[in-house]
This record gives structure tokens, C-alpha cells and sequence, in this order.
């Protein structure tokens, strides 16, 4: 399962819900809003999707990461929106039989969120500015949303 959250992510109620009688084990990931990047003061993030389009690569991934490592099931949920310095930017959990392919499972998912949804981070600096990180803007622009 893959979501896009405009609302605070409540890791504690994902990771109930991946709770089952046939996990060994339970591995998650947090990605957080930090207050600082590349030397420069963080207040804020923004994060831009083409929705359609996440939703289905999002899909893809988990459903790789799930016949990649037999693991028993994944989910991962992805803010977009404003964030607050500290809030949780992406949410990653799987259960497996054994910790290796949950371990690995995690990881691989968090790796292909970054280089293949379109999602794009702006940072709102303490100075004022305001910067697109890892992305051009008018890669947003030309961007066609199904």
C-alpha cells in the first residue's frame, strides 16, 4: 500500500496495522523533517507531487519490494504539503518471516522513492529564500500528470 498524506503521518497507527501472526519481524523507516541542510538553516519544507502518477509508482514499488524479498507485506506513506522542522516526511514499514528481507525490503523501497516518484522537495530557508531541492523547477512545470 502506498498513500500521499497532506495530514501528519501516524507512524504508531501504520505499524499496528502491520502487525500479523506470521511476521518474525518488523522493520520501519522514518524520514524527518531536519532544521538544517547542506550548511543552511531549514524552517520548513514543501513537498509537490503529481498525485496520479505517485500513487501508481508508489504501487509499483511496494509490489517489487514485496515479490523481491517475500515479505509478508509493505506500505509506505508520503507527505506532500507544508511540513514543520521535526515532522515525519515519509514512512516506510514491512513485515517479513525473517529480518534480512525486511531489512532489505525497507531499504530497497526508501532507495526507489527517491529517484522514481514525482515528488519535489522546496526548502524554506531561515534566511528567506526559498530553493528546490535536487530538481529544476520547470521539471514541475513540464510535469504531466495522469
Amino acid at each position: 500500500m502506498f498513500t500521499l498524506a497532506r495530514e501528519p503521518i501516524n507512524v504508531s497507527t501504520l505499524s499496528r496495522a502491520l502487525h500479523g501472526d506470521q511476521a518474525g519481524a518488523m522493520i520501519s523507516f522514518e524520514g524527518w523533517v531536519r532544521n538544517v541542510n547542506d550548511g543552511r538553516a531549514v524552517r520548513l519544507l514543501e513537498y509537490e507531487a503529481c498525485e496520479s502518477l505517485a500513487v501508481k509508482e508508489g504501487a509499483r514499488i511496494i509490489q517489487e519490494a514485496q515479490e523481491r524479498f517475500s515479505v509478508i507485506e509493505a506500505s509506505c506513506v508520503h507527505r506532500i504539503g507544508l511540513l514543520a522542522i521535526g515532522e515525519c516526511a515519509v514512512w516506510v514499514g514491512v513485515t517479513a518471516e525473517h529480518r534480512d528481507a525486511a531489512f532489505a525490503a525497507c531499504r530497497y523501497i526508501v532507495d526507489q522513492l527517491k529517484v522514481r516518484l514525482p515528488i519535489w522537495k522546496k526548502e524554506h530557508y531561515a534566511d528567506g529564500s526559498v530553493e528546490w531541492v535536487n530538481c529544476q523547477s520547470d521539471e514541475i512545470a513540464e510535469m504531466k500528470c495522469l
